[in-house]
């Protein structure tokens, strides 16, 4: 297991190098001065001139690129063109609003879509099963903004019932917390819930047609135990999988998710970001985001021996 992890923290060098190299061919090809938003309208050419040549962007890119790695192997992100502060600061600071969204979300997102996708198994061909498979299709239909201005729509201004924008940190009370988080949560949470429900009930009908759980079922076992003890963690394996992929849905989603409900999170930081060509601050988080995701991976790859004892590494 030890020499797996090590081989597999290894390959993750040159899928990071990859990132690396796309993300910034990527940001210096599109267009837009970053020297030319930083100095104004106003701006003489001489001016823009010294800002680029303060900021490094009059070298050839290849010695850019180079500059930039050399601070990444040290875990400096370098510093913001904009606010002049290191990336690794400025994501720190916007990290809890994010942090929170993302975990609310894994668990509202996890806990509805498994309870969603077994009640369809086992209700297959029924009104239950063809109204959760409408409510999946639905799900990844809708975009996550439309979600979001209904959900602040109906909730927020109509009923009042919760905020309508903002977020509240933790330390300021667990209720307070979460008042800011439902809707966000349920927005961002709707397309992860649709896939994850999907996936569950076609895996568990495979799993319930198995010689194994007809023998189950001959003996009496009831079926709420059937279920959850035997089929579901016979399936356990490709829903982990989609859970894992999913993430990626998860860290696009937080970007619109945070603009929509002004969350002062990571989101709203690289947006801002792009309207500024702040090209350090997009760089450093997108190669945040990649880290996250690959090391989830992993994590789940590890979680197959577990849910499986026959897989071994």
């Amino acid at each position: 297991m030890t020499a797996y992890i090590a081989r597999r923290l290894l390959s993750m060098l040159p899928v990071m190098v990859l990132v690396a190299l796309f993300v910034f061919l990527l940001l210096h090809i599109a267009p837009g001065d970053p020297a030319a938003i930083i100095a104004g309208d106003n701006a003489t050419p001489d001016n823009i001139a010294q800002i680029r040549k303060a900021l490094g962007l009059d070298e050839p890119i290849w010695k850019q690129f180079l500059v930039w790695v050399s601070s990444l192997v040290r875990g400096d992100l370098g510093r913001s063109m904009f606010w002049n502060d290191p990336v690794t600061t400025l994501i720190a600071q916007r990290a809890e609003p994010t942090l929170s969204l993302a975990l609310t979300t894994l668990i509202f997102a996890i806990v509805i879509a498994i309870t969603l996708g077994v009640t369809a198994a086992a209700k297959a061909g029924t009104a239950i099963d063809r109204i959760v498979m409408g409510f999946a299709v639905i799900g990844f239909s809708v975009p996550v903004f439309v979600v979001g201005y209904l959900l602040i729509f109906v909730f927020a201004i109509y009923l009042k019932w919760l905020p309508v924008q903002g977020y509240t940190p933790l330390s300021e009370g667990v209720l307070p917390w979460l008042r800011n988080l439902v809707l966000p949560s349920i927005a961002l949470g709707l397309v992860y819930v649709a896939l994850i429900a999907r996936i569950t009930r076609a895996t568990m009908l495979d799993v319930l047609a198995e010689d194994y759980m007809r023998t189950a079922r001959a003996k009496g076992v009831a079926p709420r135990h059937m279920l959850l003890k035997h089929a579901l963690k016979n399936a356990a394996v490709p829903i982990v999988t989609v859970i894992g992929i999913g993430v990626a849905l998860l860290i696009g989603g937080v970007v619109i998710t945070e603009t929509v409900f002004n969350i002062p999170g990571v989101g709203r930081l690289v947006v801002d970001a792009i309207a500024r060509r702040d090209y350090p601050i997009i760089q450093g988080v997108i190669m945040v985001f990649s880290g996250i995701y690959v090391l989830v991976n992993l994590v789940v790859d590890m979680s197959y021996t577990l849910l499986d004892p026959r897989i071994r590494y």
